[in-house]
C-alpha cells in the first residue's frame, strides 16, 4: 500500500449540499476501491493564480489517502468525466 495526496478544485458555481456530496462520492470511491481514506481537507474557496474557462476561484480539497498502485488511476478517471471537477493532481508521497 502506497501513501498519496489528491488535491482537486471544485467550481464555485456548486451548492454546499452538492459539493458535500461530491466530497463524499470521491472519499467512498477510494474506501470501495480498497484504499483508506486518512484525512481530507477543505481550505475552501479560494483565488485561482490564472482564470479557468473565465472563472477566477474555485473549492479546494486536499485528500490524504492510502491505497493500491491501480486506485489512483481510477480516481482520475472519477475527476476527469466529473463537470464539476476544474482541475486535479494525485501524487504519491514518499515512505
Amino acid at each position: 500500500m502506497n501513501k498519496y495526496e489528491a488535491m482537486y478544485i471544485i467550481k464555485p458555481t456548486v451548492e454546499a449540499e452538492a459539493r458535500t456530496a461530491l466530497i463524499q462520492k470521491f472519499s467512498d470511491l477510494l474506501t470501495a476501491n480498497g484504499g483508506q481514506v486518512e484525512s481530507v481537507e477543505e481550505p475552501g474557496m479560494k483565488k485561482l493564480a490564472y482564470e479557468i474557462n473565465y472563472i477566477g476561484e474555485g473549492y479546494y480539497v486536499l485528500v490524504n489517502f492510502t491505497a493500491e498502485a491501480a486506485v489512483p488511476a481510477e480516481l482520475e478517471r472519477n475527476f476527469r468525466i466529473n463537470e464539476n471537477v476544474m482541475r486535479y493532481m494525485v501524487i504519491r508521497k514518499d515512505a
